[in-house]
């Protein structure tokens, strides 16, 4: 899982508000990720014993999986409790999903300017390093706080629930969380959202539901955007629309352009019905 690509090697995770400096204690805190020890029925997975070559290599794979469940259980437990709380304060909270590039941030960005005198936007921002996603969603008029991940490819339903009670997000209100750009590991973890909302652009391959299925499968809405760019591309939308459809028989899509607003209305409607009263 994520130890293959090194995530699981992260120490440290930070959560910052625009305008926070780094090294303040409050904003600086240790979250334990799934590159540490775990322990199952009352035992540690370190052992010293020794085994001969491929008995250790079984041991070791058997060891992986039940760490591997371990987090997931465990993230899933959490992301169920941050569902009842969002349910509970009727918030919208919402995933966003989808490979670097793909336009989340200018969505965002554009659909917080538009509909913000109609809805209160809260927003928790993911990636690896820098502020920079926060300090534009900060500009544009919402309430964020970003979460640095370090080495980690996600967001998971801890850093969910810290940065949720940190931004204080109120009832009746809309809550998005802009993951990490990975089409991968963030298909794994449920972070306690009504829907998870996969982007993809017309500068990418149509055939990215092909190559990233599971996190296609897990989304209920498909945003497809750049569809300005169309005329200059080979990308075909109705391909790409199969192409998940084989995955997610029950996907719905949106074709918009974030440039020129075109299919912003249908993204901004159905934003509206999907709010929790």
């Amino acid at each position: 899982m994520c130890d293959d690509c090194g995530c699981g090697h992260s120490d440290n995770v930070t959560f910052r508000k625009p305008g926070a400096a780094l090294d303040d204690e409050h904003n600086h805190v240790h979250l334990q990720q799934h590159g540490h020890e775990h322990h199952h029925a009352g035992h540690s997975h370190h052992h010293t014993h020794a085994h001969s070559h491929s008995s250790g290599h079984a041991h070791s794979h058997r060891r992986e999986i039940l760490v591997e469940q371990d987090i997931l259980a465990k993230n899933n437990l959490l992301a169920e409790r941050n569902r009842g709380y969002f349910d509970a304060k009727c918030i919208l909270a919402l995933n966003l999903v989808s490979s670097p590039g793909s336009g989340k941030t200018s969505l965002l960005e554009r659909t917080i300017k538009d509909l913000r005198e109609e809805i209160n936007f809260y927003v928790i921002e993911g990636d690896q390093q820098t502020m920079n996603d926060a300090q534009r969603i900060d500009a544009a008029g919402a309430p964020v706080i970003q979460i640095n991940t370090g080495n980690g490819c996600h967001l998971d339903a801890e850093m969910v629930n810290r940065a949720a009670k940190d931004l204080d997000v109120q009832n009746s209100s809309v809550l998005m969380i802009e993951n990490v750009g990975n089409l991968v590991c963030p298909a794994l973890f449920d972070l306690g959202e009504k829907a998870r909302i996969v982007i993809m652009s017309t500068t990418e391959g149509d055939d990215k539901p092909q190559k990233y299925p599971a996190m296609f499968k897990s989304s209920q809405i498909c945003i497809i955007n750049k569809t300005d760019l169309l005329p200059h591309l080979d990308f075909d939308v109705e391909q790409a629309r199969q192409y998940a459809l084989q995955v997610n028989p029950d996907l719905e899509f949106i074709e918009l352009s974030v440039k020129t607003g075109e299919g912003l209305d249908a993204w901004y409607a159905w934003l509206k019905k999907n709010l929790i009263k």
